[in-house]
């Protein structure tokens, strides 16, 4: 069996000035000279920070508890704000919300304030960090929650978090200290006042390495220019076949049915006899289908026939606890597409919907936070995002980049599950519930 993978890739935080002119006032770091054709900038050097990384942590199991359901509130509010489009979705609101949460440290004032309220964050903000911290140490600890192992199956999980300096600048170090201890993210030290090409090619690079390839070309040309200052980079590599794969000689073509009513023809996987978490409750079906670390899991949300609009118009954090608390072990004879598609998300509209204009607006955002010496507004926060699903397992990748510039039940009879319409789904940790990845089918 082939290798199945989920890579969750990441966020990356482009932080610039918004002039062409960079004051220099006495006691200012100096930055380097404009860039000369006979000195171009290579590569990018690396410096650990002296902060260490917090490995073990304290925090109050309520905190965490907060963090999610403030995570999950974000999710299925920004995926009502991106839902109006006739088409696949698939994006990833943890690494939105993380990549964010690494911005926010730098954010003061009443930006910080509606980046909080944005995120959907229910904690302080100096809270955030180490419940973040928390989450993420959780998460890695369930890749040591394999099942079992088979021949031809893998189960991996990576975290990844870097940061992207303009080598010479005055960064604040209690801002670089919150990004080492609670994110684990070092200083790669770059130059884009001399040769900005050079430091995305080299942030790309770091990005197609954590994700196996799965993301070529994050940064598009131009998006990093002799005005930026900081790039934060978050990648989750996530390698993972089903606990209990389907059955590949068992794939044949059947019917799927569009919104529209039109049929068309699919490859709908089968598994037949199998015990799930299922949910049949008003207006739609569910189940949970488990990785080889059963910690993390699929759930697919299947409205009944016709009730697709409504039910996801009606989708929010209650509609998803009860969901979650209706779902009971049954034998499940389960008929599924197999999918694969993508989506290219341009986040802003959707942000400031949300609450965040501030951070975006020239004449208010305060990041001072990171740096007094020049001001800084996020200017642009672009996701991608990708996911194919067989009958071995998942394999998706999503990648965000913000552009900051100045300013158990009894078994009986089988239930019969043929997704044959459009349907939703998350990719969840279960034990704190968290969302890594979320989206809807429309067609296969």
């Amino acid at each position: 069996m082939k290798k199945i993978m989920i890579s969750l890739i990441m966020i990356v935080v482009l932080i610039t000035t918004g002039c062409s002119v960079i004051p220099q006032n006495e006691g200012d770091a100096e930055l380097p000279e404009e860039p000369s054709s006979e000195e171009p900038a290579k590569g990018a050097e690396f410096d650990k920070s002296t902060v260490p990384h917090e490995t073990t942590t304290e925090i109050d199991p309520a905190q965490l508890q907060s963090l999610v359901e403030g995570n999950t509130i974000f999710a299925l509010d920004f995926y009502e704000q991106i839902r109006d489009q006739d088409e696949n979705i698939i994006f990833s609101p943890f690494s939105i919300s993380l990549a964010l949460s690494m911005a926010m440290a730098g954010a003061e004032s009443t930006t910080e304030e509606v980046m909080l309220d944005a995120l959907r964050m229910m904690l302080p903000e100096d809270e955030v960090y180490p419940a973040f911290n928390a989450l993420l140490l959780q998460i890695q600890e369930s890749e040591d929650a394999v099942m079992e192992e088979r021949e031809g199956t893998n189960f991996e999980l990576n975290l990844a978090n870097s940061i992207w300096g303009q080598v010479g600048y005055d960064f604040k170090e209690p801002f670089l200290d919150i990004l080492a201890r609670y994110f684990d993210a070092g200083m790669y030290s770059v130059d884009y006042v001399r040769d900005p090409e050079s430091a995305r090619e080299a942030i790309n690079d770091w990005v197609e390495e954590e994700t196996e390839n799965k993301i070529q070309d994050l940064i598009p040309e131009g998006a990093i220019d002799q005005l930026t200052r900081l790039v934060l980079a978050n990648a989750i590599y996530f390698n993972g076949s089903w606990m209990v794969p389907f059955d590949e000689n068992g794939t044949s073509d059947e019917p799927f049915y569009l919104l529209d009513g039109l049929e068309v023809t699919v490859e709908m996987m089968s598994l037949f006899g199998e015990r799930f978490l299922y949910a049949d409750g008003e207006g739609y079906q569910a189940i949970r289908l488990p990785y080889l670390s059963p910690d993390f899991v699929m759930t697919v949300i299947v409205p009944d026939a016709d009730e697709f609009t409504a039910f996801e118009e009606s989708l929010n954090s209650e509609v998803m606890n009860s969901l979650r608390n209706e779902m009971s072990y049954v034998e499940v004879n389960l008929r599924m597409p197999k999918f694969d598609f993508k989506t290219s998300i341009d986040a802003n509209d959707a942000l400031v919907t949300l609450g965040m204009g501030e951070a975006f607006d020239p004449e208010h955002a305060d990041f001072s936070g990171i740096t007094e010496f020049e001001d800084l507004m996020i200017t642009d926060v672009l996701h991608k995002a990708t996911i194919t699903v067989d009958e071995q397992g998942t394999e998706a990748a999503a990648a965000t980049a913000v552009i900051v510039g100045v300013t158990s039940a009894m078994p009986g009879e089988p239930v019969s599950l043929v997704i044959d319409r459009p349907f939703l789904f998350l990719i969840e940790h279960q034990p704190t519930g968290t969302i890594l990845f979320m989206g809807r089918v429309l067609h296969p």
